[in-house]
């Protein structure tokens, strides 16, 4: 059903891709991991082994980080630091009861195909908080910035060319009629 290869993303690693045709709503894998309180992810991020974990509750997190056998684990954001033209998003993560556990499940949010990299959406806060990433997402948050406010410039030098453009031809209208 699923398998692991370099991802399509550059500098992402291993990246999990589908063997098979997921739909929308279709359960692709469970994210596996070591059920632990947030307090020990907090101890263990300070010594570097950080990035796999999915927090449920204070006392319920699931970090896969020593878990490398759990395909959930390789499933990456194509809204991250590193983006290619073209590759979106294609999968959530679900939070479902079974057997009275929580467990967090990658469900297709659109059709995934054969050969698909399967892309889930971590979240800002995911982004916000890795400290080994942090550089790097201030730094494409300001690269966003900036086409922000290039794409507003742009558009309002656009804004002013059609204002004059029209001005130009409202007065030789004017000019037409006066003679």
């Amino acid at each position: 059903m699923l398998y692991l290869k370099k991802s399509k993303l550059p500098k992402a690693g291993k990246g999990l891709f589908a063997d098979q045709k997921f739909t929308r709503g279709d359960i692709v894998c469970e994210y596996e991991g070591e059920i632990v309180p947030w307090s020990v992810c907090l101890d263990r991020a300070e010594k570097g082994f950080e990035g796999y974990v999915f927090f449920i509750s204070r006392n319920h997190c699931i970090d896969a980080y020593f878990t490398p056998e759990a395909l959930g684990r390789y499933a990456n954001d194509a809204r991250g630091v590193s983006r290619v033209d073209g590759l979106r998003n294609n999968a959530q993560y679900e939070i479902k009861t079974r057997n009275g556990e929580k467990r967090v499940f990658i469900v297709a949010t659109r059709t995934i195909h054969p050969g698909d990299e399967v892309l889930v959406d971590y979240g800002n806060d995911y982004w916000k908080n890795l400290e080994k990433l942090k550089p790097l997402y201030e730094k494409m948050l300001k690269e966003q910035r900036e086409k922000r406010l290039l794409r507003k410039a742009e558009k309002e030098k656009e804004a002013q060319r059609q204002k004059r453009k029209s001005t130009t031809v409202t007065k030789k209208k004017k000019r037409t009629i006066k003679r």
